[in-house]
């Protein structure tokens, strides 16, 4: 036997040789390493799931009770109240002056009194006088007798009647309920409202018109601007170390924390260019600053990924260079553009802490007028609220949460939906 021979004999099967021990021993390890691979991304899926479902189940578990409200009835018999209004003069020029000078508050507490015994101011909320006021101004002819009123119940009953009060307020609760004096239902008035120091008169509506029309600025500023930016960028810059220092620049900016944008939204925007304080105009163009870095690089990615055929064959037939860009190439890479767009505009949305450096966590107890007046967000209403003493705001925070991912959805299926539109199919 030659040496060749003699040395294919004494050699282990190579690994090629299927049959071998050593590649099934091989084979078998390589297949045990990929099931544990899909246990784990399984089991991370299944974790961060189970994350969402507590999350989303907490929330709407004490976000929903925020959405209603109870009310305790009462008996008023105007007459004999210290209500001296007449029902002529409130339908006449001074009906506001006179109702603005009348103690409703004293004709809620001496009828409660009436009704309910020494404790039965303690039942009523801040906002009963406030609602008898409007009953009064809806329907002056109420004044003539006797009326039964439902006013908003203090923030220990209407806990108590969510089962989740004291023993003593649970006690009164139920006396109440067993004599037909008290009921639970949905609270309109929390989303038409706006911000109050009583839990059971606040309201969602100002802080979301303060939300909107700061993501309005913000949109109408970071996507044009953004847009043009990656075009030049990328079909028109040369190619140099200004623009690898721009480019660089960019991508840091885009990693920044907010916070340092709120600084700089304070010292621009407020400081120097004195802007009115704490309005929709000034917290859009500190968030503007934000997104655009984002819709920078989203569409220079997007405009990136079109074929180079394409523009070639637009060349080809004579088109311009900006006909090529915005005939051709920018519809194509719209839908990255906008991908890019709604991930820029639901970070801002969510953001916090650079409106409270531009000192957009003002008290503010009526919705804005415009993108000039006082206004707060909903970020920034669900920190104030979270921050509060009473009880009752921790319901009202989860449903303003509620609120908020409500929000940030319908924007997500806007901008899916424009996908969708404009992709195109190759």
């Amino acid at each position: 036997m030659s040496d060749a021979a003699l040395r294919a004999d004494t050699i282990d099967p190579t690994p090629t040789d299927w049959g071998g021990a050593e590649m099934r021993a091989r084979i078998r390890r390589r297949y045990a390493a990929e099931r544990r691979f899909k246990l784990l991304g399984l089991t991370a899926i299944l974790v961060s799931v189970g994350f969402l479902a507590f999350l989303l189940v907490t929330m709407v578990g004490n976000g929903a009770r925020g959405f209603t409200q109870s009310e305790v009835r009462l008996e008023v018999d105007f007459p004999r109240s210290s209500l001296f209004l007449d029902p002529a003069a409130l339908r006449g020029f001074g009906a506001e002056q006179a109702i603005a000078n009348a103690d409703f508050e004293r004709v809620v507490n001496e009828a409660a009194t009436a009704q309910y015994g020494a404790d039965g101011p303690a039942l009523f909320s801040p906002g009963a006088r406030l609602r008898l006021r409007d009953t009064v101004r809806a329907n002056p002819d109420i004044l003539a007798g006797r009326a039964t009123l439902w006013l908003p119940a203090s923030t220990a009953i209407d806990i108590a009647a969510k089962s989740d009060g004291t023993a003593d307020d649970e006690r009164i609760h139920e006396r109440l309920n067993a004599g037909g004096a008290v009921r639970t239902g949905f609270n309109w008035a929390f989303l038409t409202g706006s911000d109050s120091t009583d839990p059971t008169l606040v309201g969602i509506w100002g802080a979301f018109k303060g939300s909107l029309l700061t993501m309005i600025v913000t949109l109408v500023l970071a996507f044009p601007i953004g847009v043009l930016s990656a075009v030049y960028l990328e079909e028109y810059a040369p190619r140099n170390r200004w623009t690898d220092m721009i480019e660089v620049s960019i991508n840091n900016l885009a990693a920044v924390p907010s916070i340092i944008f709120g600084l700089l939204g304070l010292a621009v925007f407020l400081n120097f260019m004195h802007l009115p304080r704490s309005a929709p105009i000034v917290g859009g163009l500190t968030l503007a600053l934000m997104t655009m870095p984002v819709i920078v690089i989203a569409g220079r990615n997007a405009i990136k990924s079109v074929p180079p055929s394409i523009r070639d064959a637009a060349l080809g037939i004579g088109a311009s260079r900006v006909q090529v860009v915005f005939h051709h190439v920018l519809p194509l890479a719209l839908p990255g553009i906008l991908t890019g767009t709604i991930i820029g505009m639901a970070r801002a949305l969510g953001e916090t802490a650079p409106l409270l450096m531009i000192g957009m966590r003002a008290f503010i107890a009526s919705p804005p007028g415009g993108v000039s007046d006082p206004a707060t967000a909903l970020p920034v209403q669900i920190f104030l609220w979270s921050d509060e003493v009473s009880r009752g705001f921790v319901e009202k925070t989860s449903a303003a949460i509620i609120v908020l991912l409500l929000f940030l959805l319908a924007m997500n299926g806007i901008a899916i939906y424009l996908r969708n539109r404009f992709e195109r199919r190759w």
